[in-house]
């Protein structure tokens, strides 16, 4: 899972670093992220990054302050990277292989485990559903772009709310995959994406009125 500017009041683990500030956030977030896939968000404690990441203890617990503010962080930074939405030539296209991705994360046991937990950290962590809520929302808003080409391909009528569009294309994956608790696979991908566009080229996702 791939998951800001600096804060004024300099909350641990907000400060957009450079350098060697950089390596070691670098460091504690892939430390996050293993220890995460191995204990999920109950295990993982500020001891376990601070000695897979080979940073101090006493320097996580002040730039982080707690497991929160890790993975706070890990989502964050994991926002920040260079990651684009497909663009295949068409909106099928596009809607395919958007699913396809969320299939090869979650429908893979050891690449669903950290965002997994992250998921699951959600639930116990306001601190934690306020960063995955943060990081869906900017993922989304890139994912936008799908839909922008599509109207001016003509492939969609003007006026469809692309965040539905793309929120709907990857709701049942997500469904299965963490409510329900079934596999998911390509097909079910493809499915989903044909759907979703056969929805949009009906005006499905038009405004009200």
């Amino acid at each position: 899972m791939r998951l800001s500017a600096e804060s004024t009041a300099h909350t641990p683990g907000t400060v957009r670093p450079g350098g060697r500030t950089a390596r070691t956030r670098a460091a504690v977030r892939d430390a996050v992220l293993t220890g995460l896939a191995e204990h999920g968000y109950p295990g993982l404690t500020v001891e376990y990054v601070a000695e897979h990441s080979g940073v101090h203890k006493t320097t996580v617990y002040r730039r982080w302050g707690s497991v929160e503010g890790l993975v706070a962080d890990a989502l964050q930074l994991a926002g920040e990277d260079s990651w684009r939405p497909p663009d295949t030539g068409s909106l099928d296209g596009d809607l395919r292989a958007l699913a396809r991705e969320v299939t090869a994360t979650f429908g893979d046991a050891p690449a669903a485990a950290a965002p997994t937990a992250f998921v699951a950290a959600a639930f116990q962590s306001p601190r934690a559903a306020e960063a995955l809520r943060a990081f869906y929302a900017e993922r989304l808003a890139r994912c936008e772009s799908v839909v922008t080409r599509a109207v001016e391909r003509g492939e969609a009528p003007v006026g469809t709310d692309a965040g539905a569009v793309v929120r709907a294309v990857s709701a049942p994956l997500f469904f299965r995959a963490l409510v329900t608790r079934e596999p998911i696979d390509t097909p079910l991908a493809d499915q989903s994406a044909a759907a979703v566009t056969a929805a949009v080229r009906a005006g499905a996702y038009l405004p009200p009125g």
